[in-house]
């Protein structure tokens, strides 16, 4: 697949995440929608990773800092909504 044809198909992913997002927000607060809006958000970040940043290519070291890091403010965001609610 050439470099072009990826990154629409990236683009469009993240459109159609960026949509569901604000579907499931839009449909209520309750705390499973809020895990599968952060499963989203992380799902979104390892799009960004992989796609945009092209870091498929980089170490795995560097791939999976950046892809934990997202992973890890999904943990603390969602262990504050438990703690809140």
């Amino acid at each position: 697949m050439s470099a072009s044809r990826f990154l629409l198909v990236c683009w469009a992913a993240l459109a159609t995440l960026s949509v569901s997002t604000v579907l499931l927000a839009q449909s209520g607060a309750t705390g499973v929608l809020s895990v599968a809006i952060l499963l989203v958000a992380v799902v979104k970040a390892w799009l960004i990773t992989d796609g945009f940043m092209e870091m498929r290519h980089a170490p795995r070291l560097w791939r999976r800092l950046l892809v934990s890091w997202a992973l890890v403010l999904a943990v603390v965001v969602g262990g504050m909504l438990v703690v809140v609610d």
